[in-house]
């Protein structure tokens, strides 16, 4: 029976860490903080239900975030992560550093969408809403190589549930979609579990 792992995604707290995160983060292997944190606490807070993988974002200007990198690499499940604030920053190609998945935040949009192999996801804000943009974070799903994402909406201004996506079905991932992608080109870690990158915090 394979190993099903699952990765929480957040992005844009700016100091807010509401209630349904913890519902929605409770139970998952790791959690990726993808910049514009806003305090310590969440990730203190984030830390007490999993391993958090955190990079710091353009608003991260305080001491305390001087120590997070700028990306980061989570490799789980046989999947390497990539992580950093802002995509429009991304200055390597991602199948060259052999990652799965590339996941940023910055926009406040969730999205999702597969570029020649390499999954893009952007779980949306979980902070104080931006205009009429939508509250929400992802969940990763990894089980035998194959990275399933989802976009979990928080409070109203994004439909929940949101149709199942096959990557390279042709039709383009779009926000509220779930995605799926293939990759078998990471090496597992030890005993299938989480091996952590730059930018952990630890819990407790």
């Amino acid at each position: 029976m394979r190993k099903v792992l699952t990765v929480g995604v957040i992005a844009d707290t700016h100091g807010l860490l509401r209630p349904e995160v913890v519902a929605a983060f409770r139970g998952v292997d790791a959690i990726v903080h993808a910049g514009d944190i806003g305090s310590p606490e969440i990730l203190r807070s984030l830390s007490a239900l999993a391993p958090v993988t955190a990079v710091r974002g353009n608003n991260d200007r305080e001491p305390w975030a001087r120590i997070l990198p700028e990306t980061a690499v989570l490799e789980i499940g046989g999947v390497r992560l990539y992580v950093l604030h802002d995509v429009k920053e991304l200055d390597r190609n991602p199948r060259a550093g052999r990652a799965a998945a590339v996941l940023c935040g910055h926009s406040h949009r969730p999205h999702a969408e597969e570029r020649e192999g390499v999954l893009f996801f952007n779980p949306g804000s979980a902070g104080p809403r931006r205009f009429r943009l939508p509250v929400s974070v992802g969940r990763l799903t990894i089980a035998g190589g194959r990275v399933s994402a989802e976009i979990l909406p928080l409070m109203a201004g994004l439909e929940s549930g949101g149709r199942s996506f096959a990557a390279g079905d042709g039709g383009g991932a779009r926000a509220c979609d779930r995605v799926d992608h293939n990759s078998d080109r990471v090496p597992e870690g030890p005993r299938g579990g989480v091996r952590r990158g730059a930018g952990v915090a630890k819990g407790g």
